[in-house]
């Protein structure tokens, strides 16, 4: 164990749970900590979103059409990031837009992680045709790229919330459930599961009882780094014209509503544009702390 980890847990107490030191190690990174501040800041303004935002997102105002930021020549404080090309409020959108990315973010990945447990559950304990069937169509989905996938599906189903959920829902679910299945398999063949087998427990409870809540860290681990790939796919559907349709604010509408006006409304594309970074950027950190808190191979 390396001499920063010991330190770490050396502050807390001797009878401390694990799942107490991998925390207390989490946020003994700045990094990690200042990542986690982050993403809790945009989801108080996505959850805020009313409350917080100056102005209506979609109030319009030709008189406004395209202003400054407030610093520049010609801005305004009252509209501190300016306005697009119909003169709405970009700081506004913007909140607004969290509100999009992460509810569809957290949503996809809940229900497709929930679906990823049960199916690499099935197939590394149960194993036989079971594990044939669900590896087969893991290997099929993870054939095609993501995003042209995502697109083919929105093609025939139409655009719309419901339908972007489904779409990123499909495909997904793979992710964990390959986690799933592998540490499965590991788990499947150590004594507390044999011994359980042993007294007779059934499938179920082998599974969902004894095995699931050993192999949850890296699940967590995964599920969190891939939030902000799912974020990225949406803002790209988005500014494909293919996710959250106008009026409503979407961080990928945002910056495909500015692509005319680069060289003389760079911020109209610009802002939008780097809260994606940020977010993502803040999930991608908090991810890898994860996983170099959780996972024990790196505590070596």
């Amino acid at each position: 164990m390396s001499g920063a980890l010991a330190r770490v847990i050396g502050r807390g107490h001797a009878d401390d749970s694990p799942l107490q030191r991998n925390m207390r190690l989490f946020f003994s990174s700045r990094l990690s900590t200042a990542s986690t501040v982050t993403v809790l800041v945009f989801i108080v303004l996505a959850v805020g979103a009313p409350l917080i935002a100056p102005h209506d997102p979609n109030e319009t105002d030709l008189f406004r059409r395209l202003q400054p930021p407030a610093w520049m020549a010609g801005g305004d404080w009252t509209f501190v990031l300016g306005c697009d090309a119909l003169g709405r409020d970009i700081f506004s959108r913007i909140i607004f837009g969290a509100r999009v990315s992460i509810f569809i973010g957290a949503f996809v990945i809940f229900v497709a992680t929930g679906i990823g447990i049960l199916a690499g559950l099935a197939a590394g304990y149960l194993r036989g045709w079971t594990d044939v069937v669900i590896s087969r169509v893991v290997d099929i989905l993870l054939g095609f790229p993501y995003l042209i996938f995502a697109i083919a599906l929105i093609a025939m189903m139409g655009p719309g919330l419901q339908n972007i959920l489904l779409a990123l829902v499909y495909k997904e679910w793979v992710m964990p459930c390959r986690v799933v299945r592998g540490e499965t398999l590991a788990a499947r063949e150590v004594e507390y599961v044999e011994a359980a087998r042993a007294l007779g427990g059934s499938r179920r409870h082998i599974m969902l009882r004894e095995i699931l809540p050993n192999i949850l860290s890296p699940v967590i681990v995964v599920a969190t780094i891939r939030m902000a790939h799912v974020i990225i796919l949406e803002a790209s559907l988005s500014f494909l014209g293919l996710g959250i349709q106008p009026p409503t604010a979407s961080w990928g509408s945002m910056v495909a509503d500015g692509r005319s006006f680069m060289l003389e409304a760079w911020w109209v594309s610009t802002f939008p544009g780097f809260a994606i970074l940020l977010l993502v950027l803040a999930i991608n950190v908090a991810g890898q702390g994860l996983r170099d808190a959780f996972d024990p191979k790196f505590h070596d």
